[in-house]
C-alpha cells in the first residue's frame, strides 16, 4: 500500500542495518582486543570457564617461580655444604699427620690451631650462608616449597645442623663447665664444706701434666674461700679465674661454677676430696652442666685418634645432608619442567574457548559490512518511496 503517513519499508531497513551495524561493532571488538569473548553476554559459560583456567595459570606460573627459588636456595646451600665437605677433609688429614709420633707437642699445637680455625669457619659458614634471609645449615628446621593448589603440591626441605656442635666437632682448646651439684648457699660468705687437712681440689690445664692443685686448711670454708682458692691455682697454671661464685635465681641460692678458659686451655678435669658437712661428697662436689667450647683437639696422639673417628662421623653426616640436598633439587627441577608443560596446555585450552578465531571473524566482518552497506542504500531508497505518492496528489 502507497501511504505517507508511515514508511514501513524505511522501519524495515532501519531494523535490518541496525542488526548489521551491532555485528559489525561485535566483529571489531573482537578483532581489535584478539579475544571471542570480551564480556559475559559473549559467551557467558565460556567466560566462566576461562577465568577459573587463568586462575589456575597463574597459580602454576607463581608455583613455578616458587619451585625455581627453591632451587636457588638449594644450589646456595650445596655450594656452602661443599666448603664445609673440603674443610672436614682438611680437619681430618690434620688429625691424621697430629696421630703419629713423629712430631712434638708444639708442632701437634701448631696443627691444632689450624684445627680450631677451620672448625670456626665451618660455625660461621653454617650460621651465615642462606637464601632471603633464611639459613639452612644451622637448624633441622622443615621449610616447605609450593607450587600448586593442591596438599601434595609441595616439597618438604629439612635443614641440617652443620655447626660445630650439631657435627660434633666443637674443635677448640676447651671451654667446658662445670657448676656445684644440687647443694648451694643463700650467702656465700657462709660455712659451707669442712675441708679435712691435707684435702685438695684439682684442675687440669692445658697438656695433660699441668695439674693444678688447690689444697685447704682444715676446718670450714665458705664458698667464696672455696673459689678463692681454686683461682689461685687455675692462675699459677693458665693466668685464668677458673671459679665464680654464681646466682641462681630458680633456687635464689649461689652455687659454685669452673669453667676453663676459651681456647686456652683443655677442658678441666675436677677432682676433690672434701670431708663435707652438707652432704657434698667426693664424687659429687662439681656436677658438668654444660660445654660452651672445644671438647675436639689434636694436641695428643690419643687426642689425634679420637678426633678422626669424630671427623669421619661429621663427614657421613654432611655428606648424608649434602646428598638430601641434591635430590630435593632434582625433584624442584622436575616439578619446573612438570609445571611448564601444565601452563603450557591449560593456556592452549584457554585460548581454545577465548581467543578470536581471526579467519573466521574476518570472514564475518566482510560479510557484515556488506550487509551494512545494503541495509544502508536500501533505507535511502525506502526514504524517498512516500515521494512517489506526491505524483499521485499534482
Amino acid at each position: 500500500m502507497l501511504a505517507i503517513k508511515n514508511n514501513i519499508m524505511a522501519a524495515n531497513a532501519a531494523r535490518y542495518l541496525g542488526r548489521s551495524y551491532d555485528a559489525l561493532s561485535q566483529s571489531v571488538e573482537r578483532l581489535s582486543s584478539g579475544l571471542r569473548i570480551n564480556s559475559a553476554k559473549d559467551d557467558a559459560a565460556g567466560m566462566a570457564v576461562r577465568e577459573l583456567m587463568r586462575a589456575d595459570v597463574a597459580v602454576m606460573q607463581q608455583g613455578n617461580r616458587n619451585a625455581l627459588d627453591g632451587i636457588s636456595m638449594l644450589q646456595i646451600t650445596e655450594g656452602a655444604m661443599q666448603t664445609i665437605d673440603d674443610i672436614l677433609t682438611r680437619m681430618k688429614q690434620l688429625a691424621e699427620q697430629a696421630s703419629t709420633d713423629l712430631y712434638s707437642d708444639d708442632q701437634r699445637s701448631i696443627m691444632n690451631n689450624e684445627f680450631v680455625e677451620i672448625s670456626d669457619e665451618i660455625e660461621r659458614i653454617a650460621n651465615s650462608v642462606g637464601f632471603n634471609g633464611i639459613v639452612v645449615l644451622n637448624n633441622t628446621t622443615d621449610i616447605t616449597i609450593r607450587f600448586g593448589t593442591g596438599t601434595d603440591d609441595a616439597i618438604t626441605v629439612t635443614g641440617a645442623d652443620m655447626t660445630k656442635a650439631g657435627l660434633g666437632i666443637d674443635a677448640g682448646l676447651g671451654a667446658a663447665e662445670y657448676v656445684g651439684g644440687a647443694t648451694g648457699v643463700a650467702d656465700p660468705d657462709a660455712a659451707w664444706v669442712t675441708a679435712a687437712a691435707g684435702d685438695v681440689f684439682q684442675i687440669q690445664f692445658g697438656a695433660e701434666a699441668a695439674i693444678a692443685t688447690a689444697g685447704f686448711t682444715a676446718g670450714a670454708h665458705t664458698m667464696n674461700e672455696v673459689a678463692d682458692a681454686i683461682n689461685a691455682a687455675s692462675r699459677a697454671a693458665s693466668d685464668y679465674n677458673a671459679a665464680e661464685v654464681v646466682y641462681d635465681e630458680d633456687t635464689s641460692q649461689y652455687r659454685l661454677k669452673v669453667s676453663a678458659e676459651a681456647g686456652g686451655v683443655l677442658a678441666p678435669v675436677i677432682t676433690s676430696d672434701f670431708a663435707d658437712d652438707t652432704g657434698l661428697g667426693a664424687g659429687d662436689f662439681l656436677t658438668v652442666a654444660g660445654v660452651a667450647g672445644g671438647t675436639v683437639n689434636i694436641l695428643t696422639t690419643t687426642e689425634a685418634e679420637s678426633a678422626l673417628a669424630t671427623v669421619d662421623d661429621a663427614i657421613v653426616e654432611a655428606t648424608t645432608a649434602r646428598a638430601s640436598f641434591g635430590a630435593k633439587m632434582n625433584r624442584l627441577q622436575n616439578s619446573v619442567e612438570l609445571l611448564s608443560i601444565q601452563t603450557e596446555n591449560l593456556q592452549a585450552a584457554e585460548s581454545r574457548i577465548s581467543d578470536v578465531d581471526v579467519a573466521t571473524e574476518m570472514a564475518t566482518l566482510t560479510r557484515t559490512q556488506v550487509l551494512a552497506q545494503a541495509g544502508t542504500a536500501m533505507l535511502a531508497q525506502a526514504n524517498t518511496m512516500p515521494q512517489m505518492a506526491l505524483t499521485l496528489l499534482r
